[in-house]
């Protein structure tokens, strides 16, 4: 056995939104460029798509395929290898449950193309549009379409996506519930994985001790292909179906190793603020200020950050970090802008991101594996050194709040500007002060919690509207 990296939560071309390229040729193509063993096929239960992956795919190993080889797209600057594809499909269920409207996100995984037609099958019995979108939405409660889902194989595995976001999840502060128990009830035993999202990484979760008996997934959740990868989980197992399913129901750090994430302070929602009046407050300043913006006193926007803090109940996290293993990357495409000093879309961005993947295998293990020497050598010193400072935390972040996106650089202004006069500039090795896994502190978040009343933000309290999103 040997570690590989599966990305599991995708879309393709029949979801609303998403990229034409979204098929199976060009997955398999960024799998490679990205270094994916395992991709999902996202959106089987759509009608159409699961015909296209019938005639595109091979059966391979249990529960996976791989592309037909007369398919396959070439190029001398893609490694030549043979990504799996696993069966995955993403649900949203809108439902009324507890005097409130629910909005939850499921993703499913089948072990066959059968399973995924008999699942199919059963969502058109019950009169389901599953035609429309990639994403069907449909009318029913999260728990039931559980049940259905296991009715069809006791071997679909089920996972909540992207468990923070506030509309669409959950435990979103919008519509979701305050525990995976009260969203699949006496199902939940069934659920032996949660998705992070985007805006969230592993450490996030460890804060709520009710999510210690679910594996923590980070995927991609990409609309087009070369998103493929952004977040990504790595395994030590057999590549297939059973052995996955097993890896995520032991959760012992060993056969599931962890993730790979991007850092969630670039999210748009990440902390609480307000753009208009450059305010971004982490969770204990938010409840410092009870709520309300500091500058025009009117209710901040809250972030994804304060609704985990909301549900948290562990004040130090440490004694979980050995769990699963969390590793950060940027997206090269992210990184060479900086030292190119040029938009991220530009030509000499593109030509520069083939030349390095040719010279380095493919994305991820540049990004997470690589020897810094060889990077160096093979590359440029200021790459290496960029690359360092990813890996250890030693970057420049500014969190996103408020429909801002936040920014997360290897470089400091100064060092770009060097670089910008002199392309031969390469900076000294920088070391960031040692930080603490958050700029706040949990345990004086927590007692300050118990004095604050959150039925203004219904961040605890299931029969309230939540105002300030």
């Amino acid at each position: 056995m040997s570690k590989f990296i599966a990305d599991f939560h995708i879309h393709s071309k029949y979801s609303l939104a998403t990229s034409k390229q979204l098929v199976p040729e060009w997955l398999d193509y960024w799998a490679r460029i990205k270094g994916i063993k395992i991709v999902g096929t996202g959106d089987f239960t759509h009608p159409e798509w699961l015909n296209v992956l019938e005639k595109s795919l091979d059966e391979s190993e249990q529960g996976t395929y791989t592309l037909k080889k007369s398919l396959q797209q070439t190029n001398d600057w893609v490694e030549d290898s043979e990504p799996r594809f696993i069966l995955t499909t993403e649900i949203s269920t809108i439902y009324k449950k507890d005097g409130k409207t629910r909005k939850v996100h499921t993703v499913f995984f089948a072990p066959s193309i059968d399973v995924a037609g008999r699942f199919q099958q059963v969502l058109e019995n019950r009169k389901f549009n599953i035609r429309s979108d990639g994403r069907p939405i449909i009318g029913l409660d999260a728990h039931d379409l559980l049940e259905m889902a296991l009715s069809v194989s006791e071997d679909i595995i089920c996972m909540p996506a992207h468990i923070w976001t506030p509309w669409f999840s959950a435990l979103g502060a919008k519509s979701g519930f305050d525990s995976i128990e009260e969203c699949y009830g006496d199902l939940t035993p069934h659920i032996r994985a949660v998705e992070t999202g985007l805006s969230a990484d592993v450490p996030m979760n460890f804060m709520c001790k009710s999510l210690d008996s679910f594996a923590l997934l980070s995927n991609s959740d990409a609309h087009s292909p070369d998103k493929l990868g952004r977040n990504a989980n790595v395994f030590d197992c057999e590549p297939n179906y059973y052995a996955i399913k097993k890896a995520l129901e032991e959760q012992n750090g060993k056969s599931f190793v962890g993730t790979i994430d991007m850092y969630p302070q670039g999210g748009k929602y990440h902390y609480s603020g307000h753009r208009k009046c450059d305010v971004c407050l982490n969770p204990l300043e938010v409840l410092q200020h009870k709520f309300i913006c500091p500058v025009c006193k009117k209710p901040l926007t809250l972030g994804v950050m304060d609704r985990v803090a909301q549900l948290s109940d562990r004040d130090d996290i440490s004694e979980c970090m050995n769990k699963q293993h969390t590793r950060y990357a940027i997206p090269l495409t992210e990184i060479l802008p900086e030292l190119l000093s040029v938009g991220p879309t530009t030509k000499k961005v593109k030509n520069a991101y083939q030349e390095i993947i040719s010279a380095c295998s493919n994305e991820l293990f540049l990004l997470c594996e690589m020897d810094l020497h060889d990077i160096a050598a093979k590359t440029s010193p200021l790459l290496s050194e960029a690359i360092r400072r990813m890996r250890e935390g030693d970057v420049f972040i500014h969190p996103g709040y408020d429909g801002t996106y936040g920014s997360v650089h290897v470089f400091s202004e100064e060092e770009k500007m060097a670089y910008k006069e002199n392309p031969f500039f390469v900076p000294k090795k920088y070391h960031s002060p040692q930080k603490s896994r958050f700029d706040f502190d949990l345990a004086q978040y927590h007692a300050l919690a118990q004095k604050t009343d959150f039925s203004v933000v219904s961040g605890k309290k299931p029969d309230t509207q939540l105002r300030l999103f």
